[in-house]
């Protein structure tokens, strides 16, 4: 078997994502002929004892608590910023400025303005850089893209995205950076309507005006490290945008934390002019297609699951039938980020993608606040 170059990677992060990137990373070579061989080299976080717990158990090399010396390391070839969205600017300039290749997590800032900087900075610097916006990456939600292509919805009509959760509907959920602006700028329109806008543009294209509300269902939450106290929770339960398309097609987004027993429902549909498809991530491997081209008496939208080798990332994997989860889309992205570096090419979504979609969630804030529509 050839021996594969290796690829040298730092991650910036260790709880929720640093956990499903590191399995990426890891699983790439196994089941992906990728141009290079990714080397765990170096984990960084502030928690010493909960770093080199997870550097141990994900197979990093070493640990350090300072990512400012991770950045200047001359053996680290990419950098993957795993980190809440608040220290992306700083971290990811850095990173750039240094000359690595950049895999940053969504949203890629928490300014469109700090985004572009990154966008412009990276382009100028050469490298290849991406935000993950790991759902693009379904096999289903890629042939629902194809099926766009091949004409086969017609003129789009009609985009109806959700993404909802519940982890906020108990009053006693105690405050966290999730729940304050400075850290987080906003709450559901950032964390989940980034991921609903990236597909709406992936899928049907980009969007010219929002008008949105937002609201806040419970104002003060206990302190973390001090329940007897109260702290104010600083950004919006949940958020509604009615969108208008460039293509002259109509959306709506919704994106909350208060749908009760929801725990991580994202979901689309798109009506066309000859038919309409259908997705829903806790059934991911299944897309939902209708074609106007079928007789009357076998009309009705079809089931079909996107495990044959025919679809993209499936022959990697297992037989058709077996089904593939959440975990995958993030080893899909780190095998097309490694063909990217070895090509030197571009990677979609990539930093002006991330731009694109803190430009849509921004004008949603402006528009809950005004009541009046935004024209981007």
């Amino acid at each position: 078997m050839e021996q594969k170059k290796p690829l040298s990677i730092a991650i910036l992060g260790h709880r929720f994502m640093g956990r499903a990137h590191s399995n990426g990373w890891r699983q790439v070579p196994q089941f992906f002929d990728a141009p290079y061989r990714p080397v765990l080299k170096v984990a960084c976080g502030r928690d010493e004892e909960a770093l080199n717990e997870f550097a141990s158990r994900w197979g990093w090399e070493e640990v350090e608590t300072d990512w400012r010396k991770v950045v200047e390391r001359d053996d680290v070839d990419v950098v993957d910023i795993s980190l809440p969205q608040h220290l992306h600017y700083e971290a990811g300039l850095a990173v750039i400025k240094a000359g690595k290749h950049l895999f940053c997590e969504k949203p890629l800032a928490i300014t469109s303005e700090q985004a572009t900087e990154m966008f412009e900075a990276a382009q100028a610097a050469g490298i290849v850089h991406y935000v993950n916006h790991n759902y693009r990456r379904c096999p289903a939600v890629i042939l629902a893209r194809q099926l766009i292509d091949e004409g086969r919805i017609g003129d789009l009509y009609h985009w109806r995205g959700a993404y909802q959760q519940s982890w906020l509907v108990d009053p006693n959920v105690p405050m966290s950076w999730k729940l304050r602006k400075d850290t987080a700028f906003a709450g559901p329109q950032w964390d989940l309507n980034s991921h609903n806008v990236d597909l709406a543009h992936y899928l049907v294209g980009d969007i010219t005006s929002v008008s949105c509300l937002t609201s806040n269902f419970i104002k003060e939450r206990p302190l973390a490290d001090d329940p007897s106290k109260k702290g104010t929770v600083e950004v919006e339960d949940a958020a509604l945008m009615m969108v208008e398309f460039e293509n002259g097609a109509l959306g709506s987004f919704e994106a909350t934390r208060f749908a009760t027993g929801r725990r991580n429902h994202h979901t689309f549909e798109i009506y066309g002019s000859r038919g309409a498809l259908a997705w829903d991530l806790e059934d991911m491997n299944r897309l939902q297609f209708l074609s106007l081209d079928d007789p009357d008496h076998a009309r009705g939208f079809r089931n079909i699951i996107a495990t044959e080798r025919v679809h993209r990332y499936a022959k990697n994997w297992w037989p058709p039938g077996h089904i593939i989860g959440y975990e995958h889309t993030f080893v899909h992205a780190m095998a097309d980020f490694l063909e990217a570096v070895a090509g030197n090419a571009p990677i979609k979504p990539d930093f002006e993608d991330g731009v694109r979609v803190l430009k849509v969630l921004e004008a949603g804030l402006a528009s809950a606040e005004s009541g009046k529509k935004v024209v981007l």
